[in-house]
């Protein structure tokens, strides 16, 4: 059950979607358990930003798994989609930041996991 979300300051055009979603459904495979067919991504493209007080080019990833994860397959993760993203988005990696969370309690279809 892992959900990726990607806010940024820039447009993110509908090809550019269609290649985020693509290579997101691979990238999440990193994590043990962790796949496409699960995967449920968000978009929030032209937000209000800033970082380090500079407005240029920049993204947020926040990826939200059900349970938990050994820290090395994060290291792994995070160097993805700094690399999906930037090429995608043209964003350069040190105005990406990604945050994790690990989430114990997970529903769906009207049920808990």
């Amino acid at each position: 059950m892992p959900y990726i979300k990607i806010t940024t300051n820039i447009k993110i055009t509908d090809d550019r979607e269609k290649i985020l979603r693509e290579e997101l459904g691979e990238a999440i495979t990193v994590i043990p358990g962790k796949s496409e067919a699960w995967l449920m991504l968000g978009f929030q493209d032209e937000m209000k930003m800033a970082f380090r007080g500079d407005t240029s080019p920049l993204a947020m990833i926040e990826v939200d798994i059900y349970g938990k994860a050994d820290p090395t397959y994060y290291d792994i993760l995070t160097r993805r989609l700094c690399d999906i993203t930037s090429a995608t988005l043209s964003i350069p990696g040190e105005r990406i930041y990604v945050k994790y969370s690990e989430t114990p309690h997970w529903g769906y279809d009207g049920e808990n996991f």
